[in-house]
């Protein structure tokens, strides 16, 4: 079963206690002024001057693992999708039709009396097919059944699969005019390879009450051996680890430019019977496979030829009982929320069902749910709001490529080209998905999400014969996120994100400037940060740098490595600037752009002063507060184990690299985060 995890390309989504809302006099300007610290100087720590206030007194919810602004956002989203859904029930709608599946599989889902008397039924062909299992060959075609479709790996490289691989499909590295199918490495449970081999001490713990964990959940489900099971499972699961790439190698796309052809994987992969592996993932009648991680495929194949065959069908039980656990039984969810939200996030209580449920709901009926929300929560004068926004935005950039001095006439053109040629969708998909041959029964949650979930892979092996869509969304308008595609030089910007407190259409600009459009200009710098910048116009990759701009750039990202690797999340714990380095170009130069479109958008006219605040504070402070954020540790060191983005309270920071922040808050040297003009990080 899927683990829903908000990962925004631009941000982190946390919770939320707080609200950023009307000021103490006048109008609402998007600026929460009483959570504003004023003992705290603004250049010695920008967040907790920006968020001090509140930070004293915000309680994280009991079924969240962190609570700020981003997920206040996120709970609006689920509050209108919930309801939604609950509307449709209530009409009866006619079976067949998209509003009928929402409503059969929400019900489904929210049927806990019917979940518990069917206990592990649900599972039985799974579980015979992977009992039957009697030889290698066997063991590849099981394998390659279960293969499924993986995210984004340029936008999101926190990915991992408990399936052996998992298979994205997008147009090609180097060839744009037809679709690649990428695999990916897979086969772990944890959420990285760091819980099975940091020796970190809060790793090792993590590691002991896995195994408990395992051993519980194979003991609820009836196995006889199940302890030693489990260590055998964990073993395997750590070998696997082993032979997997790292979160940062796993970034460089240029690691990951290994077209093979159908024939190298037995040479360079062996172990596994790939024919076999291939034919049932659907995947026989492709010539070539892109191998985003060779080392890791190399040795995970190998694994499959040398590890007991006992040993993997031990193994498939195991992921198969751990997938579905949240949709079976409540002892089964129970046990899965202990370790996956209690013992990695630090989250003691476990959702509401309802919310699960919205959230199932949105993940496997995505498009189905998006098409009703936007006609319900996104007119069309917020688009044409936004639309606007993000010219001015675009524009910016543009007059920022045209006036940076280091760069040369032949980078600039190459660089002015992915701006021209840029894709921006805002609020949802210009087509939407069939859910026609997608069989949702009301009595059948754990079957409703796996065939969802099969309808999706079938949906990427079908792009595999079609031409390449350029204007694919990869997100469905109620998820609270944003995303830049560099293969189809294109950006999404759902309908979910643009709301208070990040985008108002009647608030202040400076503030919407501050959070939506420095969101924006997020987005945007994306195209130009250390993957964007390999991309050509087409989204081909390609070295359009001059060797003399490719050294510059080089210079000034390497510095803001520096910069993020000197903070310290948890004690002995710091930020590595390398495994954030994309997130952090791109909320410099997005800072950087923004804040020059917001000064572009006053005409030439002198921003009003609003309760004291200049219009440049008020700005920054709209920036500051939309990284507002508190999290348990548990969940802070998992993030820093797999997220490319780095923590909230440090990508507040960001700010001590635009030299308006300075004048706008008299930062003087001496305070701790100022920088001499020369060490601020200008890269776009």
């Amino acid at each position: 079963m899927q683990r829903f995890r908000w990962i925004l390309a631009a941000a982190i989504v946390s919770a939320t206690t707080g609200a950023i809302g009307a000021p103490a006099n006048g109008p609402d300007i998007g600026i929460d002024l009483k959570g504003i610290d004023h003992s705290v100087l603004p250049g010695n720590n920008f967040f907790d001057y920006a968020n001090g206030t509140w930070l004293k007194t915000a309680q994280i919810p009991a079924d969240r693992s962190s609570t700020g602004t981003f997920l206040k956002v996120y709970e609006l989203a689920e509050k209108h999708t919930a309801e939604l859904i609950r509307g449709i029930a209530a009409k009866h709608p006619a079976a067949g039709s998209n509003e009928r599946k929402i409503a059969d599989y929400y019900a489904a889902y929210m049927d806990e009396a019917s979940i518990q008397k069917h206990g592990l039924a649900p599972m039985k062909a799974q579980l015979d097919q992977i009992d039957a299992i009697k030889t290698r060959d066997d063991l590849a075609s099981v394998l390659g059944s279960e293969q499924r479709s993986d995210v984004d790996p340029i936008n999101d490289t926190n990915f991992h699969t408990q399936n052996l691989f998992g298979l994205f499909v997008t147009q090609g590295l180097e060839d744009t005019d037809h679709t690649m199918a990428y695999l990916m490495q897979g086969g772990i449970a944890m959420p990285s390879r760091d819980y099975y081999l940091s020796q970190d001490k809060d790793m090792v713990e993590a590691r002991a009450k896995y195994q408990t964990y395992v051993t519980s959940l194979l003991k609820l489900a009836g196995t006889p051996d199940a302890e030693a099971q489990a260590k055998a499972i964990i073993a395997l699961e750590t070998k696997i680890a082993q032979a997997q790439e790292t979160l940062v190698d796993s970034q460089d796309v240029h690691k990951a430019n290994n077209v093979w052809s159908m024939g190298d994987f037995a040479q360079k992969a062996p172990g596994l019977n790939w024919t076999a592996y291939f034919k049932a993932a659907g995947l026989a009648d492709q010539q070539h496979i892109d191998v985003w991680q060779p080392s890791a495929t190399t040795g995970i194949a190998a694994l499959v030829g040398s590890e007991s065959l006992d040993t993997w069908k031990q193994l498939l039980r195991y992921h198969a009982l751990n997938e579905a656990a949240p949709l079976l039984p409540k002892p089964y969810a129970d046990l899965s929320f202990d370790f996956y939200g209690t013992t990695l996030q630090g989250t003691p209580k476990q959702q509401e069902r309802w919310k699960r449920a919205v959230a199932a709901t949105n993940t496997d009926l995505g498009d189905a749910v998006g098409q009703l929300y936007v006609q319900q929560y996104f007119p069309a004068s917020s688009k044409a709001k936004v639309q606007e926004m993000v010219k001015n935005i675009i524009a910016a950039f543009a007059d920022r490529v045209n006036t940076l001095e280091w760069m040369t006439p032949a980078t600039r053109a190459k660089a002015k080209e992915k701006l021209e040629t840029l894709r921006v969708g805002v609020g949802y998909p210009e087509t939407w998905r069939s859910y026609a041959n997608l069989d949702v029964k009301a009595d059948d949650p754990l079957g409703n999400h796996e065939r969802a979930v099969a309808l999706e892979y079938q949906h990427q092996l079908a792009k595999l014969h079609q031409p390449v869509d350029r204007g694919e969304w990869w997100m469905t308008p109620q998820t609270v996120n944003a995303v830049n595609l560099p293969l189809q030089n294109a950006l999404n910007f759902p309908a979910a994100i643009l709301q208070p407190p990040f985008f108002d259409p009647s608030a202040d600009p400076a503030a919407s400037y501050g959070a939506i459009g420095a969101i924006i200009g997020h987005e945007i710098s994306h195209s130009f940060d250390n993957t964007g910048a390999d991309f050509d116009a087409q989204g081909k990759m390609e070295n359009w740098w001059t060797p003399q701009d490719a050294k510059h750039f080089e210079e000034a990202t390497q510095k803001l490595v520096k910069q993020f690797d000197q903070y310290e999340a948890l004690p002995g714990l710091h930020v590595s600037g390398q495994q954030t380095l994309g997130e952090n170009i791109a909320d410099v130069s997005g800072l950087t752009v923004a804040y020059a479109a917001y000064h572009k958008s006053l005409g030439g006219k002198p921003a009003p002063v609003v309760d004291g605040l200049s219009g440049d504070q008020r700005f920054f402070l709209a920036f500051g507060q939309a990284w507002r954020s508190k999290i348990r540790d548990a969940a802070l060191r998992q993030r820093l184990a797999t997220d490319v983005h780095a923590p909230a309270q440090f990508r507040a920071l960001t700010v001590r690299n635009i030299d308006g922040w300075y004048d706008a808050f008299n930062v003087k040297p001496g305070e701790k985060l100022y920088l001499t003009p020369d060490e601020r990080v200008k890269i776009w």
